[in-house]
């Protein structure tokens, strides 16, 4: 089972499939398609800078990992007796509806206390990322021109792409050259997007929120 430490700091950036060697150094001409948060996701500054906060908050990631496996124990039983619930004759949404509504509350509150566990981390994560993203577009515009590209899309704008046609990879390369590092000791007075850098086709914010502690029943 995956841990919420490797939610928490692999999922912030999704990385796209693994791009061969020949896709990378291929000469791209004309439309090709990229990955603005694939490129961010397997750069050199992000990737160490993951590991440095994973090393840093490795406490508090250890502490709300533990509280989450604590909650999913509390909750299983309230949802295995929804579950039978929702199963018997003449359940209806309105009997369902306290049952659903104490499980809801409780993992609304769970989640509330594991963000605030995470919140150091995640603050390190989102400063990191706005520094890296803070030079994407000059990293595109590099890759672009080194690949004579005339028109680039977001993978999911194309309907079919030759693996050549993506140039990810040479954005990561150009990403690793001009932000070879990124710090990850946030400011005391730091607010997330506060310089406002926002990039066309960034990535989103880099720390992803606590999962829930469990599927969230719904009354029929």
């Amino acid at each position: 089972m995956t841990t919420f430490k490797t939610l928490l700091l692999a999922a912030a950036l999704v990385a796209p499939a693994a791009i061969t060697t020949t896709a990378a150094d291929a000469q791209v001409s004309g439309i090709a398609v990229a990955d603005a948060q694939g490129a961010i996701a397997n750069s050199k500054a992000w990737n160490a800078a993951r590991g440095q906060i994973e090393t840093t908050y490795k406490a508090q990631l250890d502490q709300a990992e533990t509280r989450r496996q604590a909650v999913a124990r509390e909750l299983q039983p309230l949802v295995t007796a929804f579950q039978t619930a929702q199963r018997a004759p003449g359940a209806t949404e309105a009997t369902l509806r306290p049952q659903a509504q104490a499980i809801q509350a409780r993992e609304a509150a769970a989640n509330q206390e594991l963000a605030r566990l995470t919140q150091p981390a995640q603050r390190a994560q989102q400063y990191a990322i706005e520094q890296i993203q803070a030079k994407l577009s000059d990293a595109v515009t590099a890759a672009v021109r080194a690949k004579n590209v005339s028109l680039l899309l977001r993978p999911e704008a194309a309907l079919f792409a030759q693996p050549t046609a993506d140039i990810t990879a040479a954005i990561t390369t150009e990403l690793d050259r001009l932000v070879p590092s990124v710090s990850t000791a946030v400011p005391a007075n730091w607010q997330p997007n506060q310089a406002g850098q926002q990039q066309q086709g960034a990535a989103p914010a880099a720390a992803a929120r606590a999962p829930a502690a469990t599927r969230t029943p719904q009354g029929r």
